[in-house]
């Protein structure tokens, strides 16, 4: 209920705050004058006055040459304001009321960034980092010639990377806690779901490493060999040697026809998917 309420609500309270900065001087002036106007209260960094101005345009004058261009200015007064929810929200707005405008792409990007600008630290809740991927690949797909195509694709892998780091992190608490079907689980999650990220690699061969400590060197061994062959130039290249000389002491010391890893490693209890 409270999202459905949520456009309406933001309309109804723009419609207050242009009426509350309207007077007798303003009310008489025409679409191109009061544009102007607000476009000068937007460089002078006066937002606040600008919105009214911008929202009075947007709902009193849809068909105006300058209503798609309000609209987009809407969103960039929340977005330097650090609104960034409300930018977003604008930004939507522009998109769907004016399909055709020139502006589409530019808000396309910057409804990203307003996500993007929202994205926290890892180890909190990452709606809004996957907000801003799946609006920055829309950018992408759409525009791909555009100039700001190359930072949306930046930003993309940055979030994956961010995307990464969380699930990472919780194979490493697994580990500690010694829930290691758990913390195998989510190392390939990284692996797969994540391979051209920097965490992929570092995942590999944490996973190689918890493979040997449990004595599954079958698996350890073809798990490594899958990291030489996708990352031959990493910069964890070193420590991949040593945990291949590890295993290969292991495997000349073991006695025979053990560390096939036959042996199951022990059952967790069920688990909620990081989000």
């Amino acid at each position: 209920m409270v999202k459905k309420l949520f456009p309406a609500f933001l309309i109804g309270m723009a419609m207050i705050a242009a009426g509350c900065g309207s007077s007798e001087e303003t009310a008489t002036l025409s679409v191109d004058e009061r544009f102007e106007k607000a476009k000068a209260l937007f460089a002078k960094e006066d937002y606040l006055d600008a919105i009214n101005e911008f929202t009075i345009i947007t709902l009193q004058y849809q068909g105006s040459q300058h209503a798609a261009d309000a609209q987009f200015y809407l969103g960039d007064c929340r977005f330097n304001r650090g609104e960034y929810l409300l930018a977003a929200f604008e930004y939507g707005v522009m998109k769907r009321s004016y399909p055709a405008s020139a502006r589409v792409a530019e808000a396309q990007y910057k409804l990203a960034m307003s996500y993007y600008q929202l994205s926290p630290r890892t180890s909190l809740d990452q709606q809004y980092t996957r907000k801003a991927i799946d609006e920055f690949q829309s950018f992408v797909e759409y525009y791909p010639t555009n100039p700001l195509a190359a930072d949306a694709e930046a930003k993309i892998r940055e979030l994956d990377g961010k995307l990464a780091r969380k699930v990472y992190d919780a194979a490493r608490q697994y580990v500690v806690l010694e829930r290691l079907v758990a913390a195998l689980r989510y190392f390939d999650d990284v692996i797969d779901q994540y391979h051209d990220t920097d965490w992929a690699p570092l995942a590999f061969l944490d996973k190689v490493d918890l493979l040997i400590t449990r004595k599954k060197f079958v698996e350890a061994q073809t798990n490594l060999s899958q990291f030489f062959s996708r990352y031959p130039n990493s910069v964890l290249r070193g420590r991949a040697d040593e945990l291949q000389e590890r295993l290969s002491r292991e495997l000349k010391n073991a006695p025979p026809r053990t560390g096939m890893g036959t042996a199951a490693l022990p059952e967790a209890p069920p688990l909620s998917r990081v989000e």
